[in-house]
This record gives C-alpha cells, structure tokens and sequence, in this order.
C-alpha cells in the first residue's frame, strides 16, 4: 500500500506552477530576442498560435505540449532546448538529457568528443551523408581546420548532430560507429 500525502500533491503541484512560469519567461525572452511581437508570431504561424494562447504560455497560465514547443522553435529558428528553462538545481546528467539511473545502475554519461574519419564520410549513402558533410564542413570552417582527415566534435556539436537526426547524443555516436565514421578514442 502506498501512502500519499495530501502535502506531496500540493508540493507537485507548486513544483509545476513554478515550472511553468520559469518556461513562459524563458517563451517570452526569446520571443523578445527575436524582435517579435505576440501578434507577429500569430501571423507568421499562420494562426496556429494565436496571439491570446501564446501569451497564456508565456504567463504560465496554460501548459504548452512537446510537438507544439517544437513548432514554436522551428518559427523562432532556435534549437527546443533553447525555450525550455534553466534550472540551476537540476543535475547536469538531467539537464543534458540523460536518463536517471535506476537503483543499483551507473548512470548514463554522455560522450564528451568523438572523432570523426572524413575520409570515410564519401563512403556513407544518402542523406545522412550530405547532413553529416555539410554539418562537420561548417565545423572545420569554423575552427579553421582543413587537415581533411580527422575532425574531432566536441559534446556540443555532437549533440547538435544528434538533434538533426533526432536522436540523443548516445545514440549518435553509435550510430557513427555503424557508419563506420568513428574513430575509437
């Protein structure tokens, strides 16, 4: 049997207030940064977000779903993760997006760099390839760095990667090594 307690209900509950405030002012600031208007964001999604529903997020008066954040990013032009909150009491793991480890199990760490064979990236069929060429050739213009044979991305960039195939940042780097791209450390 389990006991609940009436205060861990009322606890969840703030938590959630609380939540949801922090995110709409996370909504509101990059709405701003974005020299946006509620009205301007309203026309530019065609109606899909009207100007009343997007202040009611900003207000943390009303709860926004995953898909439709991510809409929102696609029209502000900016990863999801850059609306959601910043909370500093969150553990890094958490923040990064890697599971609580259960009971009795180390937890999941994310790899810090991976070092990518370019000279195998010609080698990889379809639109993977051209992605991963036109995101590591951004890299190396970037950083300046034209050896042409190896680039190692850093935890950023390989979560970046990620995102655009819509995976996590694991999942990426095995999904390299399948490819044949990944150089072991």
């Amino acid at each position: 049997m389990v006991n609940i307690r009436p205060e861990d209900d009322d606890d969840d509950a703030g938590a959630a207030r609380e939540y949801a405030s922090a995110l709409g002012n996370r909504l509101r600031s990059v709405r701003k940064q974005k020299h946006l208007s509620l009205q301007a964001v309203e026309a530019i999604s065609h109606q899909e977000f009207k100007a009343s529903v997007l202040g009611a997020y900003e207000r943390g008066e009303r709860a926004i779903s995953v898909p439709r954040l991510q809409r929102l990013a696609t029209i502000y032009s900016v990863p999801v993760d850059q609306l959601l909150p910043k909370d500093e009491n969150v553990s890094p793991l958490a923040r990064h997006g890697a599971p609580a480890p259960e009971e009795g199990k180390e937890p999941v760490v994310e790899p810090a760099k991976v070092t990518v064979d370019l000279t195998k990236l010609s080698a990889v069929a379809g639109p993977e390839r051209d992605l991963l060429r036109h995101f590591l050739g951004m890299i190396q213009l970037q950083r300046q760095d034209f050896n042409g044979r190896m680039i190692t991305i850093r935890a950023d960039d390989l979560k970046i990667i990620a995102s655009l195939f819509g995976m996590t940042s694991s999942a990426m780097s095995r999904r390299l090594e399948e490819l044949g791209l990944r150089i072991p450390a």
